[in-house]
């Protein structure tokens, strides 16, 4: 059985055509990698807050909608409100009419004044009534606008642009001034990890991340508060879809480097489940048994079988079987 085998070996590498070429074997750097898993996050997540208490009588968006900055979320009502409204208009009614009142008595007082009737004492009482008079209708109105202005800030605007996230309350909830009625994410997304403590020291600003289904990115941020034995970093990702947040990544970090053999992956024969790859020797080429390791680049990484200053045939007309 094993001198089957290897009469099959031979009469495989003996059926190598004239493309094959050779590669002398030296140890080359090759990266560390280590496989995380980050979190799509959003880069502000700002509230839509009440800014009076009421009812909700209104709601306009849900989880998900994309909203523009001063977009209107929801409205609120406090029926106390508009009882105020009510009974500011009435004390301003009273008061103009007693504003009016007042000024014609100042008017008739002028006259009887000119005809020696009343004293300029009297007079000057009258205008000062009169004025009272006109500075409590402006203090009216202005409560009655402030009054207003608050039943108008029912109304709940999105602070900026961006997606909603969580939207906590209902239509008819009672909420109150400050409440968040809506949470917003604004300002794009950004991929966030969060590695152990050990690889610290291997995380630079700058490098390139691979990330699984989407473009490679950038390590932007490693911050430097350590959380939990956790190391927080933030990622640079083009295109990252903000769909979902809080969504999770499968992301590879590069965390060193190490010497190893690698061959390209032509020069690897497969037979019956075993790795073989042909190196030249004195008598010509033969095959060797090889345990293969990680793949990168069209390259293998061999683990045990090979060793420094050999000589690979490779075929690239060749392939498993």
């Amino acid at each position: 059985m094993t001198r089957s085998l290897i009469l099959s070996l031979m009469l495989g590498l003996g059926a190598t055509p004239l493309l094959a070429e050779t590669v002398v074997l030296a140890p080359v750097q090759v990266t560390d990698w280590k496989a995380v898993y980050g979190r799509i996050e959003a880069r502000d997540r700002v509230p839509a807050r009440a800014r009076i208490g009421g009812v909700l009588v209104e709601l306009s968006v849900s989880e998900g909608d994309v909203v523009a900055e001063g977009q209107p979320l929801a409205r609120i009502v406090d029926d106390k409100l508009a009882f105020q409204v009510s009974a500011l208009e009435a004390q301003r009614a009273a008061v103009a009419a007693q504003l009016e009142n007042a000024k014609a008595e100042v008017k008739r007082g002028e006259d009887l004044l000119k005809q020696g009737v009343t004293t300029a004492q009297r007079q000057d009482a009258l205008r000062t009534q009169a004025d009272v008079l006109a500075g409590q209708l402006a203090a009216i109105e202005a409560q009655a606008q402030v009054t207003r202005a608050s039943q108008a800030e029912g109304v709940v605007l999105a602070p900026a642009a961006g997606r909603v996230l969580d939207v906590p309350v209902s239509k008819g909830a009672v909420v109150m001034a400050g409440e968040a009625v809506a949470t917003l994410a604004v300002g794009g997304s950004f991929l966030r990890l969060a590695v152990p403590e050990r690889l610290a020291g291997a995380l630079r600003e700058g490098d390139a991340i691979e990330i699984g289904g989407m473009e490679d990115g950038t390590l932007a941020k490693v911050y430097p508060l350590i959380e939990n034995g956790r190391v927080v970093a933030d990622v640079e990702v083009p295109k990252l879809p903000d769909g979902f947040v809080d969504a999770r990544v499968l992301v590879r970090l590069p965390v060193g480097s190490h010497a190893a053999l690698v061959v390209p992956e032509a020069a690897i024969v497969t037979r019956d489940g075993l790795d073989f790859v042909a190196v030249e020797g004195a008598a010509g080429a033969e095959l060797r048994a090889v345990v293969p390791g990680s793949r990168e680049g069209g390259m293998v990484e061999i683990l045990s079988g090979l060793v420094a200053g050999d000589r690979i045939v490779t075929d690239a007309g060749a392939g498993n079987e």
